[in-house]
């Protein structure tokens, strides 16, 4: 079944002892209907930093946001379908649709600027690393883009982006997300409508 990933999650008996207290599929996985091909498991969540080391309840159980929590960090994997099967009936509202459903249309870009690159344009302020798994897919900048491979590593600082796999088969992407901060000169600069 697509998005299905195996979790395996270690924690401590009574005694302090470690061992393995869940394995088995991610329990949260989302899929947009809108989107065909596209799914996203969501793997951990901390919900700050420095993260608690327990045997608590599972964090991924609540609704998916785009973002991690304040101070916070969030591994997922996402699949992506072919850019031909993804996008051949999306519009802006129907992006801003698809962002809605992980709280990030506050992230999505595009819909205010008429020359976007790409419908799902969007800024966050993270830190975010994404581990190519398999396939290929393009990230799209302001006025570039670089094209990654199974195996390759981006680190993503807070940029303006999008995702578009140009190939012809799935590509799936383990991400790492960590809470940031933009630096205030930058921030400002999104103020003034650059970047």
């Amino acid at each position: 079944m697509q998005g299905t990933i195996r979790r395996v999650v270690t924690g401590h008996d009574a005694d302090g002892r470690a061992i393995v207290v869940e394995d088995g599929p991610a329990p949260n996985v989302r899929h947009d209907p809108a989107r065909p091909g596209y799914y996203l498991t969501q793997l951990w969540i901390t919900p700050t930093s420095p993260a608690p080391i327990d045997n608590g309840p599972d964090p991924t159980l609540s609704p998916v946001a785009l973002q991690p929590p304040p101070l916070g960090s969030v591994i997922r994997i996402i699949e992506f379908p072919p850019a031909a099967l993804e996008l051949r009936n999306l519009d802006p509202d129907a992006a801003k649709a698809a962002f809605a459903l992980f709280g990030g249309q506050q992230a999505l870009t595009a819909q205010h600027a008429p020359n976007a690159r790409h419908p799902f344009m969007h800024r966050t302020e993270t830190i975010d690393y994404a581990v190519v798994l398999t396939g290929e897919i393009t990230m799209l900048l302001d006025d570039s883009e670089v094209t990654l491979k199974a195996g390759d590593m981006l680190v993503q600082r807070g940029t303006h982006h999008a995702w578009t796999n140009r190939s012809d088969a799935p590509c799936k992407v383990l991400f790492v997300l960590i809470d940031g901060q933009f630096e205030p000169a930058l921030a400002e600069k999104f103020q003034h409508g650059h970047g």
